[in-house]
């Protein structure tokens, strides 16, 4: 283009300027004339001077002129008419209408071109204009009049974006800010092209604008960028633009806002927009932090559902937040305390996420979906938390699913502490907002089950409470704690105390002035266990000793309200808050009595020691004459001995108190003999037990107390807590040695006389002196277990003081004392059977509703035995015992009726109740190894002396074990040691019942360390009250020593089970009286049953320790555990099937030792007994069990804790697992190896054939193989069963046989498993044709043959299981075809779609499917007709469910087969019809169908399983069904007589 002037203002860019793109043309007449024919001289002088009289410039004013409009207007820019269409309108006709229009036009834009060359003329025609006669009403500009005229619109926008460079710097040195839009040029030009009505060539259009944009200053291009859908509008292609703006993009980041605002704006094809998102994406790494919320903002909100998971994974990937900067973070977030979070870019990220999750519901839901796919703990990051939040406070719709996810992924330990840190710590300001979301999540979490998901929840309040220093909020962190307390669920309880326990420890200075808020605690005393009381009163001595020690808070009065609380509980009458008081008391003292608390605050006030020895004399003085107050307050300080140094002034009161021991119940001997013995209530007593001989100078007079208990407070019930405080003072003064009281260890006991235990002595006791000689047995029975408690310490090798000579000595004295405790057990179990007796509490029980619940069970239990033992002679009589027979019988005949109580759950669980013994006694039964006191002289031998057998189990003192005293895990320790006194058997074989005592004690422990879910009702029994506050991680760093000893013992039992079977008492009896035991009965030693026991009990508590979570977490307890039961050598075979034999000390290589140890003896134990292969099948399934587990639970914290390659063993151990089930199965076992005595058999039956099946290697053959052809006894095999000719049976027949000898039920426990099994390989089946109809891949036809056989095989199994009603008429086998033929229904329906899908090329086989299942159908409504007509509930309860299942698959079948075309469904009529026995020829197949499985609601005439036709009325949930069809009339006919009365039928 040719420029007519050339000016250049003082605000003008210097015409040096070179446009990037061509200049536009201009018509020829702008710059010469049209060539003519040659003229006169005078001609062409007289058009020059027409031509220089008339210029373009007064042409294109002249033209404007003529259209009304007046643009040279000096008082202001140019006059437009008032009608602003009639002047387009008029341009261009002008323009375009006729031949003279285009040299007008270029004459027009030539003008205006020069025109507006100069800057002034420029601002006048771009400026708002003023209508004629309306001067106060603003109007459009000139320019933009004229790009409304489609004849010149193009070629003045190119004329006006070449003039826009020339502005880009309208005011240099000033900010361009302060202009305003009338004075910057450049923007007015922009503004002309905004929302015009329309562009006559958009493209061409927008690729001069986008290359005028590329060059534009930032400012500029951002306004323009800005404004380019408002420009383009919808007619362009914004292929071009997207592609332009991507490129300026990648140039220039800082133009992401206007870019994504044109984007948002612009309408894009589906392409277009994922471009856009992609590039979008693409920034999230490289953008300034103030503009991701906007990049946030787009993403979210252009998310459809085919791409928000795109979008969502790459925004958790790429996107950095809080705590990913660096460790000055937190500085930096105090020094902004006082700014707005408008400047905090991290908020307004988080309030960008929130409104765009908030617009759209589907972000949250997808998010969810897209964080529970997430597996790795690495691949978490701490924008999770965050988004967690932010979907969490949108509404309670979706809470739920948040928290379930957010402990989901705390459990699986992917979101972690440190996340946590990072979202909280150092960010208060930008937590502030969503403090209460914080702390509602917090709140979830503590009430979890889930022990991680609360130690995390108690993190989250710690931290909460550590950054926010406001009173208000935490204030809220305190009221939360302290409604969990009020919540009354246990573990919620105890981390709620346990948060306030750490806050107490870390901020105890904070709590102080807000413990107002925290002493609503204090009203939920009454119903808190002692470990809760425990806890309180840790966290109120805790702020107690510091507001005495510091003069901040001296004058607070939180230490004188909890002195005065613990005074009054502690005098209160009522032993419930005597127990708190002295809980209480004794925490203080902990506290206040502490070597390094002995300085008090001020003067005035008492020392901290004189004040702790007060509360100490307060609280023994108010418990004196009081029992278990006193065990209570002498147990609870023996515990601070030992964990806490005191000051020594309260160090000597315990002594001197503890002093007093001898005094209360020693007694001096002369010449080893109680000088002056008299008889107590008539009874004569001996010394018992005498370890020391004629030397020993005291004896412990246990006889006189207990006389004396019977009318006045027992201080024996004191006596082994008194003792326990004695040995802890004697260790704490004399370095760990208890040397100053070894005399007790070896002091004899004062004891009824023995003669009393024969049949005629114990008859001849009255019932107060049967009280007396029980009482006695108990006391010294729990004295024997707190002697071992406290001289097992010095043998542990904890003290150097005590010498090697002295150990050997204690070790002696240990394990005939262990001897003197089986004794004393034994005996006092038999008497307590004869005689039944509530045993006094030894020690304080805690208040845990599931302990509370049983104690007051045992005790009704006890007393309810007391009225039926006098009811006993009269019961005993054949005339009474008949007519309660018949009564009882008549009243409940299967016992069903009859009301649940807490003993059935007990049995249930596997733990044994008095009322068990008494059941069994009365019955004249016991189990193996069962003891009893004979009530005929017959059963005494001929020395009247009563028969203990010393391995068996002490039943009747079971549901009272939670009364004794218990063993610490010190006294483990004896496994390690044994005797060396030379008797007539070896040595393994005497100490064993010693061993199997301790075996036994280990396991009741381990219960309580086992997950919830496993024994929990027996571990209620067995978990003493000083036990429960030891931990599993302290508990087997004392057991591990032991590993190696297990395995010693049970290769000793495994020997003597070699040897054989045989009795011989004399060897015990030689070591019983080198104990000081009595003859007061005769010991029936049985090699085989103790070894059996030890056997048992050693891989019980192997198995449960490999399912302790700490050991299959930690490498090393596992290692050891592992290393101790490896055999001898390991077989090769072992390592079959492995690509790589592990190396020797790898976890996998101790596996595979491990499951080679226990197989062998499985293999051993098959000799033997079913019972002990049994065992070691379930202790090679646990390691099997733990592999996966330690499996699953491989990485922690993104770390692999053991070796990556264990996974390769898996397989080997599953196959031989279930080599080894089958074993068991098919062995051919005699008649006295299966134990018929043995409880529970049909539970483990059903174990293994569970373990049998699930490690078969093809689970669907096997099924099929034992339910079709197996399981369907025939008469040869009936006819082995009753003969036992197990010559002539093979394995498979051995397996029904054993089943049929261990249980009447043992093919109903078959059946069941083969059901279970059958449901689930169906409905893996059904998952992964899920995934084989997803349209992925093309359709092979050999898997699609693959699953139909699969199908088949499992309906095979199905059917076969339900005809086993027809040769087995027990009511549990029909119940459970009615319940699992449903199920399995249920299961069969959801593979119908691909059924349909194939039906066409696979009709056959479909319809073979159709057609076996209904032999099934049939024979269930069979079952359900006759146990309607029986009332048999247990079938018809299962009915309604089952009904609904084939009623769906009767229309679902009906839909398959109207699905095909009219021909295919006439023959697969017609085939299927003679099949399935039609009941009328002119029915379709459905309705056929529908009057089949229909019988189910109908009264119908039916055949039984015996094949003959009976009348029935099948259960029906409908009472409106009127089919009265009889079955012989409706199959006279079976083929429909044509195609048009089948479809009528049908329709």
């Amino acid at each position: 283009m040719v420029f007519l002037h050339q000016q250049n203002p003082s605000r003008k860019r210097p015409s040096s300027f070179i446009p990037p793109f061509p200049q536009p043309k201009i018509p020829k007449s702008f710059i010469t004339t049209t060539k003519q024919p040659p003229q006169s001289q005078n001609e062409a002088v007289k058009d020059n001077q027409a031509s220089s009289s008339s210029s373009p410039v007064d042409k294109m004013v002249s033209i404007l002129a003529d259209a009304g409009c007046t643009l040279i207007n000096p008082s202001g820019p140019p006059c437009l008419p008032s009608d602003h269409h009639k002047f387009r309108n008029h341009l261009n006709r002008l323009f375009s209408s006729s031949d003279t229009s285009p040299a007008l036009r270029s004459d027009f834009l030539s003008g205006f071109f020069t025109y507006i060359n100069p800057q002034q003329n420029f601002r006048r025609v771009l400026a708002f204009l003023k209508r004629d006669g309306f001067g106060a009403k603003r109007s459009e500009s000139l320019v933009r009049q004229l790009l409304l005229v489609p004849a010149i619109q193009l070629d003045l926008q190119i004329m006006l974006l070449e003039k826009l460079p020339e502005y880009f710097d309208p005011n240099p040195g000033d900010s361009r800010t302060t202009l305003s839009l009338e004075d910057d040029v450049a923007r007015l030009i922009i503004d002309q092209f905004r929302w015009l009505d329309f562009v006559v060539d958009p493209n061409t259009f927008t690729d001069k604008l986008l290359q005028v944009v590329s060059i534009c200053p930032l400012h500029l291009k951002k306004e323009i960028i800005g404004s380019l859908p408002e420009i383009i509008g919808d007619q362009s292609s914004n292929n071009a633009v997207v592609d332009s703006l991507d490129q300026m993009l990648q140039e220039d980041s800082e133009i992401i806002v206007p870019v994504l605002d044109a984007f948002s704006n612009l309408n894009l094809d589906e392409m277009l927009q994922e471009q856009v998102i992609s590039t979008a994406l693409s920034c999230i790494r490289t953008i300034d932090g103030e503009n991701m919320p906007n990049l946030l903002s787009f993403l979210l909100l252009s998310a459809t559902p085919q791409n928000v998971r795109r979008i969502i994974s790459q925004i958790r990937q790429q996107l950095k937040f809080v705590g990913m900067a660096n460790s000055s973070r937190a500085s930096q977030q105090r020094k902004l305390k006082g700014k707005s979070l408008m400047d905090n870019s991290e908020a307004s990220i988080l309030d960008a996420l929130r409104s765009s999750l908030l617009f759209k519901n589907m972000l949250c839901q997808e998010f969810l979906k897209e964080l529970s796919g997430v597996e790795k703990p690495q691949d978490h990051k701490v924008i999770d938390i965050w988004l967690l939040i932010l979907i969490y406070m949108n509404g309670k719709s979706m809470q739920k699913s948040v928290e379930k996810i957010f402990k989901k992924k705390i459990v699986e330990s992917c979101i972690r502490e440190d996340m946590i840190d990072q979202c909280i710590c150092g960010n208060k300001e930008l937590v502030q907002d969503y403090f209460p979301w914080f702390l509602s999540l917090s709140e979830h979490l503590l009430a979890c089950k889930e022990q991680k998901a609360r130690d995390f929840g108690i993190h989250i309040y710690t931290s909460l409470f550590g950054e926010f220093g406001d009173t208000y909020f935490r204030q809220e962190v305190l009221g939360a704690l302290v409604t969990h307390v009020g919540s009354g669920v246990s573990f919620e309880v105890n981390s709620s105390l346990n948060t306030m326990a750490l806050l107490a420890s870390k901020y105890p200075q904070e709590l102080i002035p807000l413990s107002a808020h925290i002493n609503g605690i204090l009203d939920y005393l009454e119903g808190f266990g002692m470990e809760h009381l425990h806890k309180v009163y840790e966290v109120f001595s805790k702020l107690a000793l510091v507001a005495r020690s510091s003069t901040y808070c001296f004058g607070s009065s939180i230490a004188d309200e909890l002195l005065m609380i613990i005074r009054k509980q502690v005098s209160h009458p009522d032993i419930k808050y005597k127990k708190m008081g002295l809980i209480g008391t004794l925490k203080v003292v902990s506290c206040l009595g502490d070597i390094n608390n002995a300085s008090g605050a001020s003067p005035s006030q008492k020392s901290n020691c004189e004040e702790a020895l007060e509360l100490l004399r307060t609280s023994l003085d108010s418990c004196k004459q009081l029992c278990l107050p006193l065990v209570l307050f002498y147990d609870e300080l023996t515990t601070i001995l030992l964990h806490k140094k005191l000051q020594p002034e309260i160090v000597e009161w315990v002594g001197k108190h503890a002093g007093e021991f001898e005094s209360k119940f020693l007694s001096d001997l002369q010449g080893g003999q109680l000088p002056g013995t008299d008889s107590y209530c008539g009874l004569e007593g001996e010394l018992w037990m005498n370890l020391d001989g004629d030397i020993s100078p005291i004896c412990l007079n246990i006889l006189s107390l207990s006389s004396s208990s019977l009318q006045s407070t027992s201080s024996l019930q004191v006596l082994p807590a008194n003792l326990l405080l004695l040995s802890a003072v004697e260790r704490l003064t004399n370095q760990g040695s208890l040397s100053g009281i070894d005399a007790l260890l070896g002091c004899p006991l004062y004891l009824p006389s023995s003669k009393y235990f024969s049949e005629a002595g114990w008859q001849s006791l009255k019932a107060n002196q049967k009280q007396i000689v029980c009482l006695s047995l108990y006391y010294a029975a729990n004295w024997i277990r707190e002697l071992l408690n406290a001289f097992c310490t010095q043998v542990t090798g904890r003290f150097e003081c005590t010498s090697q000579a002295t150990k050997m000595d204690i070790i002696a004295k240990l394990l005939k004392r262990l001897r003197n405790l089986v004794f004393l057990e034994n005996l006092l179990n038999n008497c307590i059977k004869y005689h039944p007796l509530s045993l006094p509490e030894l020690h304080l029980q805690t208040d845990n509703s599931e302990t509370s619940l049983l104690n007051k069970a045992n005790n009704r239990v006890h007393l309810e035995k007391n009225g039926e033992h006098k009811k006993t002679q009269d019961n005993n009589s054949p005339k009474k015992r008949k007519h309660r027979k018949t009564k009882e019988s008549s009243s409940d005949p299967n016992g069903k009726l009859r009301q649940p109580t807490i003993f059935d759950a007990l049995r249930k669980a596997g733990a044994v109740t008095s009322q068990d013994v008494s059941n069994e006694d009365s019955n004249g039964q016991s189990s193996m190894g069962q003891t009893f006191i004979p009530t005929d002289p017959d059963s005494c031998n001929s020395t009247g002396l009563i028969s203990l057998e010393v391995s068996a189990v002490t039943k009747a003192l079971e549901a009272q074990r939670f009364k004794f005293r218990h063993l610490n895990v010190q006294c483990y320790s004896l496994l390690i040691f044994s005797n060396n006194q030379k008797t007539c058997c070896p040595d393994p074989e005497v100490e064993l019942p010693l061993y199997l005592y301790l075996l036994r004690d280990l396991h009741y422990k381990l219960d309580y360390f086992m997950p919830p879910g496993k024994q929990f009702l027996a571990r209620c029994l067995s978990a003493p009250a000083g036990f429960t506050r030891m931990t599993l991680e302290e508990f087997l760093s004392n057991v591990r020593p032991l590993y190696p000893n297990l395995r010693r013992h049970f290769d000793n039992a495994i020997l003597v089970l070699k040897e054989g079977d045989g009795t011989c008492e004399d060897h015990w009896n030689v070591h019983s009286a080198s104990a000081g035991n009595p003859e007061v009965a005769n010991i029936v030693f049985s090699k085989s049953a103790v070894s059996t026991l030890v056997f048992k009990e050693v891989l019980n508590s192997f198995s449960k320790m490999l399912y302790l979570l700490d050991v299959q977490m930690h490498k090393s307890v596992l290692s050891y555990l592992l290393e101790a039961f490896q055999p001898r050598e390991i077989s090769e075979n072992v390592f079959s099937g492995l690509q790589h034999s592990p190396s020797p000390g790898t976890i996998e290589y101790l596996y595979l030792g491990a499951s080679s140890f226990i197989e062998d003896a499985l293999d051993m134990a098959c000799s033997f007994s079913f019972m002990l292969a049994s065992e070691a099948l379930l202790t090679l399934e646990s390691v099997v069990t733990s592999v996966q587990t330690v499996l699953d639970k491989s990485e922690t914290n993104g770390k692999v804790i053991h070796s990556p390659s264990i996974h390769r063993i898996l397989p080997n151990l599953s196959s031989r697992l279930g080599a080894s089930a089958q074993k068991l199965l098919s062995h051919n076992w005699d008649s006295e190896n299966l134990e018929n005595g043995w409880k529970n058999k049909g539970e483990i039956i059903q174990k293994i054939l569970q373990i049998y099946l699930e490690n078969s290697e093809s689970k669907s053959d096997l099924l099929d193989k034992l339910a079709c052809s197996i399981l369907p006894v025939d008469k040869t095999l009936t006819s082995l069963k009753h003969g036992w000719n197990v010559q002539h049976c093979n394995a498979p027949d051995n397996m029904i046989l054993l089943l049929s000898r261990l249980s009447v039920n043992g093919i109903h426990f078959l059946a069941r498993v083969l059901h279970e099994g059958n449901i689930a390989i169906l409905n893996k089946l059904v998952k992964e044709i899920a995934l084989f109809m997803k349209p992925k891949a093309a359709v092979q036809i050999e898997s699609v043959e693959k699953h139909l056989i699969n199908i088949q095989k499992s309906v095979n199994v199905v059917v076969s299981l339900v005809n086993l009603c027809r040769t087995h008429d027990k009511v549990t086998v029909r119940a459970m075809s009615v319940k699992y033929g449903g199920k399995f229904v249920d299961s069969f329906l959801k593979v119908f779609d691909f059924l349909q899908a194939h039906f066409q090329t696979h009709n056959e086989l479909i319809i073979q499917l159709v057609t076996e299942l209904q032999r099934a159908t049939r024979t269930i409504q069979t079952l359900c007709s006759e146990a309607k007509g029986s009332k048999q509930t247990a079938i018809t309860s299962k009915i309604p469910a089952t009904k609904r299942s084939m009623e769906r698959f009767l229309f679902r079948v009906k839909a398959l087969l109207h699905s095909t075309s009219s021909g295919c469904t006439f023959w697969m009529a017609k085939r299927l019809s003679s099949n399935l026995r039609m009941p009328h020829p002119n029915c379709s197949v459905g309705r056929g169908v529908m009057f089949e499985w229909a019988g189910l609601s109908c009264n119908l005439k039916h055949k039984d399983l015996t094949g003959q036709v009976v009348s029935s009325q099948a259960y029906a949930d409908d009472q409106n069904n009127n089919v009265d069809e009889d079955l012989a009339e409706a199959v006279e006919e079976d083929q429909p007589d044509s195609v048009a009365s089948d479809d009528r039928e049908t329709e």
